[in-house]
């Protein structure tokens, strides 16, 4: 079995999520060859294509958001993603088993709930038009009144398949968005079967080589091993002796292949794919980038490793992009973070009059 160095699984790893060089793509294409953008925020995803795109307007994205061709929807993991609107069709049912699990969250709040129940109710009401889950959990405890309002939504967010109502805002959709049945806003119904095998080739094809708890990591899907023993899947050794397996032929490039300084938003799903993540983060810096409240901050890449964080504000007409680094920055790399975290504070304030680029305590 040939084994792959650290350095060349990070390669593939950034080559399979876009960020060896930006590609020049759409913005669709993207969101498909990257099996969907975690959209835990609607601003998230807008700063992942800018990052992974050579010709990338926040215009592009909503316009495509717009056309029904992508679509934000609870999938991987039961969490918000982008995704594009066949993936949806087609993995939705795939995935059911990871979001109705999720009802197990709800313990004592789920005294008296009937999902079925819930679910045909949920449906009738959302036939009549988009809406937000407030107005969802109150017309349901007006049937449901002795069963807690939150267990009425939770079962609605997680067993109704339903995807996000876009809005006239910058970022595609408001924050208090409304809600609407997959089948009204896409003109069909999810596939009635599941398709894990094929969700594994595209977990590959976005990020591979991986293991079978890597694509449980990602997917929420238990009892992946069984289903990449059915598949004709190349195998790999990596450091550790643990095996990585991959799709045939995929891009494996040469592990000195030179790597290009690289902005993530927070969430972003090249840190929230792997069960372990030391491809991409040292263990050292995980606690400063996954937060007790479960967050993930926004990083920076500096030889397609995480090397700090960075944040972006405006005060009165003055756009200030902040690098927080992790250790001692190289004159060269400080150079090539400011020219691209310039170029990313434009995209994100473009009606500032003054953009700049600092670094804490320097």
């Amino acid at each position: 079995m040939a084994v792959l160095s650290a350095q060349a699984v990070n390669r593939a790893t950034l080559s399979r999520q876009l960020l060896l060089e930006r590609a020049d793509v759409g913005p669709v294409e993207a969101v498909r060859r990257l099996a969907g953008m975690q959209g835990q925020e609607p601003k998230h995803p807008y700063v992942g294509l800018w990052t992974r795109l050579s010709r990338f307007a926040d215009t592009d994205l909503t316009a495509a958001v717009e056309a029904r061709e992508v679509v934000r929807a609870s999938l991987y993991r039961g969490t918000l993603h982008l995704v594009t609107a066949e993936d949806y069709l087609r993995f939705r049912t795939t995935l059911a088993p990871v979001l109705e699990a999720g009802l197990r969250m709800l313990k004592d709040r789920a005294e008296g709930l009937e999902p079925d129940k819930v679910v045909a109710a949920a449906r009738k009401l959302l036939q009549k038009g988009p809406l937000t889950f407030t107005e969802i959990r109150d017309a349901l405890q007006e049937q449901f009144p002795a069963v807690n309002d939150r267990a009425l939504g939770f079962c609605t967010r997680m067993m109704v398949p339903l995807v996000i109502h876009p809005s006239q805002t910058r970022w595609g959709y408001q924050a208090n968005a409304r809600f609407t049945l997959a089948e009204q806003w896409l003109g069909r119904e999810p596939l009635l079967d599941a398709v894990p095998e094929e969700l594994v080739i595209r977990y590959l094809d976005a990020f591979g080589p991986a293991t079978p708890t890597d694509f449980q990591t990602w997917s929420g899907l238990p009892g992946a091993k069984a289903v990449f023993d059915t598949l004709e899947l190349e195998r790999f050794e990596d450091a550790t002796g643990r095996t990585l397996y991959d799709v045939p032929d995929a891009p494996r490039p040469d592990p000195e292949t030179p790597t290009p300084v690289r902005f993530l938003p927070e969430f972003d799903n090249l840190l929230l794919a792997y069960a372990t993540r030391e491809r991409v983060i040292a263990d050292a810096y995980r606690p400063a980038v996954f937060t007790k409240n479960l967050r993930v901050k926004a990083t920076y890449l500096v030889d397609g490793q995480v090397a700090g964080l960075w944040t972006a504000e405006k005060k009165r007409a003055v756009a200030t992009l902040t690098l927080t680094p992790f250790g001692r920055t190289l004159k060269r790399t400080k150079a090539a973070l400011e020219r691209e975290g310039e170029a990313l504070v434009r995209f994100l304030e473009p009606d500032a009059k003054t953009h700049e680029v600092v670094t804490a305590g320097g």
